[in-house]
């Protein structure tokens, strides 16, 4: 069968070929490289003052074994709110060898490896921003730019470049070509939570539809056990989930809560509901069930840290590779909320999960005045409204988040839901389930495999357009 070729790698495929920089790929390996570089950034992008501009390094990573040189593009994607460590080997890897694109990646500011401070007070954290993550990923991508050139011994050429994000990092893809548009052809915001919100109470609500009424009545009765429980054996409850270093009542909720949404963002809601409903229709032990469950998937197979909900060990302020929960809080306490709260009827989780519990931990973790102003993110990027152009949204039908992420399409801006019974977070780069990891978003395991063909088939039309569209015309191949 011959192989269609889109038009714009028609069009590359016409210049010669220079072998590629560096080789790194391991195709059989989760991910395409993992060999760190570093780039010196500078700390605060906003102030005018030159004695305010210092410098940090930040880790990146570089991809070149599928670039067709010199005039390939460059797929640049955006690292979020964990330690960065490496390209993955997902659906992008698909992309740039049909695209002839190298791949970079650059890691958050102050997460992993990229810390300006070996303190993470909350003074220090002051240049913790969605906006000076993006003026991060600019200058980047004009030094990355200026280094390629230099490399191929030219000057002022640009190659075309797209941008991409699954989750907070989808967000910045989109927020990137808002703000930067000049600087991508285009971006992917997959499952993109560009809209803050301060009580989120469509997160729980989703959760509820996700596991349908057999299963989210089964998690309803637990979640009144737990309760009733709690209130009379809080600490036998506690070591039956492995959970007993959880002292504050809220952080314990929250854990269980967290445990159960997990099932379908990440597609794999038979592992909860399963078990659960069985032990409802045997009249079995519910909190047993669910103990079981949160034991063997959410700590074990999907490897989540009790400690993580502990606002002690959130309150620790040396840097380290494991500090990402409570630096991912302190952006929930200052610019996005996104606060996982019972709604006043027909909750999932408990209701003691509300705003009140959040407000309190921010206090508690970082100190007096830290408050999300929602508001002004939302003002600041459009939310759901954002006036972009070349932006495409993409969401899994199961996906709690996906309720803070635009659904609806626009002239320049499509939006498309996959739906399966497993499409959670991401599902176009990662496949099913999306977790564990997948090579290349392998999607044979989604329950409608077709569903993520036909949307992964919209984004490389959509891609493909638009690269067609960024060429310089002295590089035009008509």
């Amino acid at each position: 069968m011959m192989k269609m070729m889109t038009r714009y790698s028609l069009c590359v495929s016409l210049l010669i070929f220079i072998p590629t920089l560096t080789h790194s790929a391991n195709p059989s390996a989760n991910y395409l490289t993992t060999q760190q570089l570093w780039f010196s950034q500078t700390l605060d992008h906003y102030s005018p003052y030159s004695q305010d501009r210092s410098q940090f390094q930040q880790r990146y990573y570089e991809f070149l074994d599928f670039f067709r040189s010199p005039d390939g593009p460059i797929f640049m994607v955006i690292c979020g709110e964990y330690t960065c460590k490496g390209i993955k080997n997902d659906y992008i890897a698909v992309l740039a060898k049909k695209f002839g694109a190298a791949v970079v990646s650059l890691e958050h500011r102050y997460y992993g490896k990229s810390s300006p401070f070996k303190q993470l007070t909350t003074q220090n954290l002051r240049y913790l921003s969605s906006k000076q993550a993006l003026f991060d990923l600019a200058v980047f991508r004009q030094g990355y730019q200026e280094s390629l050139n230099a490399k191929l011994n030219r000057t002022k050429e640009e190659n075309p470049w797209f941008v991409f994000g699954v989750s907070y990092p989808g967000a910045l893809s989109a927020w990137f070509r808002l703000k930067f548009p000049h600087l991508t052809c285009g971006s992917l915001a997959s499952s993109a939570v560009v809209l803050a919100v301060y009580n989120f109470t469509e997160f729980d609500q989703q959760v509820g539809e996700s596991a349908g009424p057999e299963c989210k009545a089964a998690l309803q009765e637990t979640t009144k056990l737990v309760d009733q429980k709690l209130v009379t054996n809080g600490k036998a409850l506690k070591a039956s989930f492995d959970a007993t270093d959880l002292r504050i009542d809220g952080d314990f909720l929250y854990f269980l809560a967290d445990a159960a949404a997990t099932a379908f963002q990440y597609g794999n809601p038979d592992k909860l509901c399963k078990p659960l409903v069985e032990a409802k229709k045997a009249g079995d032990d519910l909190v047993d069930a669910y103990a079981k469950y949160v034991k063997e998937y959410y700590l074990g197979d999907y490897g989540a840290s009790v400690q993580s909900y502990n606002q002690n060990y959130l309150k620790n302020t040396a840097a380290s590779e494991d500090s990402s929960d409570r630096l991912w809080w302190f952006q929930v306490c200052t610019e996005v909320a996104y606060f996982q709260v019972a709604p006043s009827n027909d909750s999932v989780r408990s209701s003691k999960v509300d705003t009140r519990y959040h407000l309190d931990l921010c206090k508690n973790v970082f100190g007096e005045g830290i408050f999300p102003d929602v508001d002004s993110t939302n003002i600041y990027y459009g939310g759901t409204k954002i006036a972009g152009s070349k932006i495409v949204f993409t969401n899994g039908s199961q996906d709690p988040w996906r309720r803070a992420s635009k659904q609806a399409s626009s002239p320049d801006m499509p939006s498309y839901t996959i739906t399966c019974s497993n499409c959670g977070h991401g599902t176009d780069m990662r496949g099913c389930p999306q977790s564990p990891f997948n090579i290349e978003g392998n999607e044979k395991n989604c329950t409608s495999p077709d569903a993520v063909h036909k949307v992964r088939q919209k984004i490389v039309e959509h891609i493909d357009l638009w690269l067609s569209e960024c060429q310089d015309t002295s590089r035009s191949c008509i």
